[in-house]
């Protein structure tokens, strides 16, 4: 009988092939990075804000003309003259229809105002009676609920010369009740998303002694939604009568006032003559800091804005009426997993004059083999006023999410459904290289893993 003899090494090796095989040790996740980014100087379209076009609403067919000059935001009188005793017609309420929806077909927003005269001051045309304009308000509601994602706020307009809150040939303009319930009426024909703005400080204070504040602003209250236009900004001592309407008021606490409420609320208007040196760039700049301007006229008063451009602060004004942001800094993951969590953290740059007015939504957008959209949470864009501001969040990735390569982005559409499928109505870093103009994206890395 033969035998056989297992040498040691290959007894070794049968013994160890019989053994279970251990699991692999697991990769490390790659910690995340943090990134810095570089402002861009560039001037760019952004929505509700900026220079704004004086143009006649009704009539006007075909708005993309306004953004192809540069601007996103036009002011239009609605003129009521024939109407001071007689309802609205159904033809003047479908014309008005027709032209806001030509102003969302341009990829615009609107800034509006209704009156029933244009002056002359001091002998003005008249207005409508108290109960014509709260009848002639009623009829208008519809219409503005509709439309109100493109309209960017409005002036309260009706009452006296202009629609300025002045000249009442009714005298509402003297009753602080009367303009209160105007005031009342028009907040509730628009929805709480949109805010009014009146032509003079004294009417804020005397309707709302103390100025808005951290914990009163963006509230359900009518102080929260009510800004300031200044229709003679800059043109005297007291802004052709802005400031000072009481007698006990000054300028400076007039100001003192709005520069507290005016970093929730709306403020613009247009200048009404040259008036150096507060027409000049220097006190222009610091007085539109103080106030947080978000709009101005371009078209007048025609001579201050050629001092603008003279000066060589026109550029500047540009940049900077409203928000401006710029992404400085972010902490993103390199890698992602199919139903995990991840943490990110941005640090956003406000050098504007003002913070974004109406409510905006902000997004982390996974863009690759499928689009991932992730709302961020407890975050307020109307909250970002000038200075520097940091957004961190935990968000979770899909567990049905496809595998592969994703650009990562952040997008800051317009909260109406309406809008924000439209990249127009989006809001643009101010950094080079980032905006996805096609699809409204500010992309801050090109290349993140989801396995």
């Amino acid at each position: 009988m033969r035998r056989f003899f297992l040498r040691l090494p290959f007894l070794l090796m049968v013994l160890a092939a019989c053994q279970p095989t251990p699991a692999p040790s697991p990769q490390p996740t790659r910690p995340p990075q943090t990134q810095t980014f570089q402002p861009s100087n560039a001037n760019f379209l952004n929505p509700e804000r900026g220079f704004f076009l004086p143009m006649d609403l009704i009539g006007t067919d075909d708005f993309g003309s306004v953004r192809a000059a540069g601007y996103t935001l036009i002011r239009s009188y609605v003129r009521l003259d024939a109407y001071r005793e007689q309802d609205l017609p159904q033809p003047l309420l479908d014309a008005l229809d027709k032209a806001l929806n030509a102003v969302r077909a341009g990829g615009i927003k609107v800034i509006l105002r209704f009156s029933y005269n244009f002056g002359p001051y001091p002998n003005s045309e008249p207005d409508a009676s108290k109960a014509q304009m709260l009848r002639h308000i009623a009829q208008l509601a519809p219409a503005l609920q509709k439309h109100a994602d493109v309209i960017a706020w409005m002036e309260a307009g009706f009452v006296g010369a202009w629609g300025e809150w002045h000249t009442s040939t009714h005298g509402i303009d003297k009753s602080l009740s009367d303009k209160r319930e105007i005031v009342s009426a028009l907040l509730q024909a628009l929805p709480p998303t949109r805010q009014i703005q009146l032509r003079y400080p004294t009417d804020l204070i005397r309707m709302f002694p103390e100025p808005l504040s951290e914990q009163t602003a963006f509230s359900a209250s009518e102080q929260a939604r009510i800004g300031h236009h200044n229709d003679c900004f800059l043109a005297s001592d007291t802004d052709q009568g802005t400031y000072e309407r009481e007698g006990s008021n000054t300028r400076e606490s007039d100001q003192k006032y709005l520069a507290q409420s005016t970093r929730f609320t709306v403020v613009g208007g247009e200048t009404c003559g040259e008036n150096p040196p507060r027409t000049d760039c220097e006190a222009t700049l610091k007085e539109m800091a103080l106030l947080h301007f978000t709009e101005i006229n371009l078209s007048y008063h025609p001579q201050v804005v050629r001092t603008w451009r003279k000066q060589k602060c026109f550029d500047e004004i540009v940049r900077l009426l409203g928000y401006r942001l710029s992404l400085k800094s972010a902490t993103l993951p390199t890698e992602l997993k199919q139903g995990e969590s991840f943490s990110l953290s941005v640090e956003l740059e406000n050098t504007g004059f003002a913070s974004p007015i109406n409510p905006r939504p902000l997004f982390v957008v996974l863009d690759g083999p499928q689009r991932i959209v992730l709302p961020v949470p407890n975050v307020d864009p109307r909250r970002w006023g000038p200075g520097v501001h940091v957004v961190s969040a935990t968000l979770a990735v899909p567990a049905s999410a496809l595998a592969g390569s994703y650009r990562l982005a952040l997008w800051l559409p317009d909260a109406a459904e309406s809008l924000q499928g439209n990249p127009q109505y989006a809001i643009q870093l101010a950094n080079e290289g980032m905006w996805n103009e096609a699809i409204g994206l500010n992309v801050i890395a090109n290349e993140i893993k989801i396995e």
